[in-house]
């Protein structure tokens, strides 16, 4: 369109005013949030799920750990599947700006933790304040401890702060159900998770963040098969 427009590699952009704009075509990507929540989701409650238009580009770093921790997934022309493949393995993550692993990714990737055989970590290095969901998963069960030390990667900028960025989680696990309250969007999603692989009946309420950013989200979990409803 004519813009100009610099990305460097300390996260800084620097635009340039120009006179004029052009017009442009542009294909918008598929929403990879969506797509990786879907995924944890298929992958923790032991499941095979099939995510439309979901693309391997915009995901390999996503695929890339699903890999590591022991979950299948298989690359189709349209789309992408993810099975239960066995097991789950521990691992240790670290979040980062693209084309890293997405911030946005390891809230259900955390619930996918839980079910992975031994001790695994997140070090999240995008945000601070970041697990603030871990405690409404505590009351179901999840054994996670939070630090505020860099732990299983290199310093972050929250190094030497009182910021709790780093967790450590311990699984196998079995979920147990609880009525918990969403703080945020990526935080709801994982709560349904949570719900739909614990044994029990679970609430969660501040279903409006879910829907912020998943449209019909409890009717697209019935027809995967899942036990939930609105009320």
């Amino acid at each position: 369109m004519g813009a100009i427009i610099e990305i460097s590699t300390d996260r800084k952009i620097t635009i340039e005013g120009v006179e004029k704009l052009s017009g442009a075509e542009h294909n918008v990507i598929p929403d990879r949030n969506q797509a990786a929540s879907f995924a944890c989701a298929g992958l923790a409650s032991k499941g095979d799920i099939f995510v439309e238009n979901a693309r391997q580009n915009d995901l390999i770093t996503f695929l890339n750990t699903v890999r590591k921790v022991g979950g299948g997934f298989e690359v189709k022309e349209n789309g992408i599947r993810f099975y239960y493949d066995g097991g789950f393995k521990s691992i240790a993550l670290e979040t980062n700006v693209h084309p890293g692993f997405m911030t946005d990714w390891q809230q259900p990737f955390v619930i996918l933790m839980t079910q992975a055989n031994g001790l695994s970590i997140v070090h999240e290095t995008v945000y601070e304040e970041r697990f603030g969901y871990v405690t409404e998963l505590q009351k179901m069960g999840a054994e996670i401890e939070l630090y505020d030390k860099c732990l299983g990667g290199l310093e972050c900028r929250f190094s030497n702060t009182y910021y709790y960025h780093s967790a450590v989680i311990k699984g196998p696990v079995e979920l147990h159900s609880a009525e918990i309250n969403v703080p945020d969007l990526r935080a709801g999603f994982s709560y349904l998770i949570a719900g739909v692989i614990a044994k029990g009946e679970s609430v969660v309420n501040g279903a409006v963040y879910i829907d912020r950013g998943y449209e019909d989200i409890d009717e697209k979990l019935r027809n995967l098969g899942a036990e939930i409803k609105r009320i």
